[in-house]
């Protein structure tokens, strides 16, 4: 897995961590049980301290990501993929309903919409391209 830090992000640290962690558990690219590298080892590889990388993890346990075992480390808990997909899809629901609200607001045509769309969509294809500082773990 490649955790990117980009510097230049208005969003906490710890928040960049923790979001592509959740990120890797629910595509799957973490899988269940699978251990995550050490709180220590963590900071020491993205060159961040110590307290980033716990927070990071202690909100994954909190909300149910992960699982820690005293003197064992922390792993990816179960996840339950059709709640989680659910879940998803309403966030995804909520972002369109918004969206369209401020295409109202502008005057914006559904057609433009579309277009903007996919052209986010190509941005966003184009975004996982380009290297920030990334470290792998």
């Amino acid at each position: 897995m490649n955790i990117q830090i980009k510097n230049a992000s208005n969003e906490p640290i710890y928040l960049q961590i923790k979001k592509q962690l959740k990120d890797a558990i629910i595509s799957g690219e973490l899988e269940e049980d699978a251990q995550l590298p050490s709180i220590r080892f963590l900071a020491r590889e993205l060159r961040v301290s110590v307290i980033t990388t716990k927070r990071a993890y202690d909100e994954l346990e909190r909300e149910g990501f992960l699982h820690s075992v005293q003197g064992k480390g922390s792993f990816v808990a179960a996840q339950n993929r059709a709640l989680m997909k659910e879940n998803l899809l309403r966030k995804m629901e909520a972002c369109f309903a918004e969206a369209l609200r401020y295409a109202d607001l502008a005057d914006v045509s559904r057609e433009e919409v579309h277009e903007l769309l996919r052209l986010v969509e190509e941005d966003h294809d184009g975004s996982n391209l380009s290297s920030e500082r990334g470290k792998e773990i």
